[in-house]
């Protein structure tokens, strides 16, 4: 069995852990990103990764972290059966992800477990699905209003950047009533600033529940071209669908200063920099890797940005390659996870970026970043020059 040496384990606490759960693991943290973005701490996070797995070699490795059974994965094929597995023997539901998630969706699927995770899984299959909303005409309308912002300041920032995207988003689930709804995403993100310290910070009751009422006002019109006109009970869905399309928001931008197009280049973005950088399992019996025995309740930890950008499995680690959808790929490159916990809002997501990409770059030409890529970037730093092209419809 690979047990990490003290000073191993250290490193790991170091360089990889402890700077991802810095940065935010439910909302970035400024502050953080722009100090990570001048240390490139994801570049020395993989850097400690590759010597973990150079000298352990590819069994999952553990850490010495008294009182938790901890394994950090660094084979992708032991990835692949790690997802694929979810959730027996791989439960999604691990106690740090319950401690997070309680602050703000406490009836979510990611965190739910049994029949009732099966029931709420095929919820929001169902529900999100991109044909039902008129996704293309929501999000070109908001993108027609940023276009002209943007060529009015000759740039494009991370601040206009969000203010359009939240709009688009409430649209999309809530129903153009929501469009406006600062307040409803702004007690949203309060309340998930909470659950980036998990069971550190107390839980808000009285935050939760004003957010929850005005989000159940939203639901109740059921408006319809929204999720919210999808039948069955939404109330306790909803917060982890706003709160996805947060991520989705940072990797449209950071694929917009890339140069991506389409679908393709949404998920190169969501390669490159993953705004999921940590996938935990926890095993509910023992299991047998590379034969040796891992006890029940060990927490598995796939660190994605390694297995994303190892330059020594990887020819294209840093560069953009959208081209690598379009053929078999390494089983862990899972910019939306994969097996029975991939994100059931991943089409959706897709078609929502890949519009807003496509629709900005018809009438904007920015400057895009040249390989190689940067392993960490910093989306609220970003301000790309525009300049208009082509001829756009009034």
């Amino acid at each position: 069995m690979a047990i990490s040496s003290r000073l191993d384990t250290a490193r790991v606490l170091a360089t990889v852990l402890l700077p991802t759960l810095a940065k935010g693991v439910i909302v970035r943290r400024p502050g953080v990103m722009a100090a990570a973005e001048k240390v490139q701490s994801d570049t020395r996070a993989i850097d400690t990764m590759r010597r973990l797995r150079d000298r352990y070699g590819p069994e999952p490795v553990r850490l010495r972290i008294t009182g938790r059974s901890v394994a950090v994965l660094v084979d992708p094929t032991d990835v692949g059966r790690l997802l694929a597995g979810s959730p027996e023997p791989f439960a999604l539901a691990t106690k740090e992800k319950k401690a997070a998630l309680k602050h703000f969706q406490p009836h979510g699927v990611l965190i739910s477990e049994g029949p009732e995770r099966d029931r709420l899984r095929r919820l929001n299959e169902r529900a999100l699905r991109p044909e039902n909303v008129p996704v293309e005409a929501i999000v070109r309308d908001e993108a027609d209003l940023l276009t002209r912002h943007v060529m009015s300041t000759g740039e494009l920032t991370w601040e206009a950047f969000n203010q359009a995207w939240w709009r688009i988003a409430r649209r999309i689930v809530l129903g153009n009533g929501a469009r406006g709804d600062d307040q409803l995403t702004d007690d949203l993100k309060a309340l998930r600033q909470n659950a980036n310290w998990a069971f550190l910070h107390p839980k808000q009751r009285d935050l939760r529940e004003r957010f929850q009422r005005r989000l159940d006002e939203h639901l109740a019109r059921r408006e319809e071209g929204s999720l919210a006109a999808q039948p069955g009970d939404l109330s306790g869905q909803v917060p982890h669908w706003l709160f996805a399309f947060d991520a989705a928001g940072i990797v449209t931008l950071r694929a917009l200063a890339i140069g991506a197009r389409g679908m393709n280049g949404v998920l190169e973005s969501a390669r490159l920099w993953p705004t999921t950088p940590v996938i935990l399992r926890e095993s509910t019996i023992a299991t047998r890797w590379h034969g040796t025995w891992l006890p029940e309740n060990t927490e598995f930890v796939v660190f994605t940005p390694f297995f994303h950008r190892d330059p020594d499995r990887l020819p294209f680690a840093d560069r953009y390659a959208p081209e690598i959808w379009d053929q078999p790929r390494d089983p862990a490159i899972v910019p939306f996870s994969a097996g029975p916990g991939e994100c059931p809002g991943r089409d959706l997501v897709l078609t929502t970026a890949a519009t807003m990409l496509d629709t900005l770059s018809e009438h904007l030409a920015f400057p895009a970043l040249s390989a190689p890529l940067p392993g960490t970037l910093n989306h609220f730093g970003i301000r790309m020059p525009a300049q208009p092209k082509g001829t756009r419809v009034s």
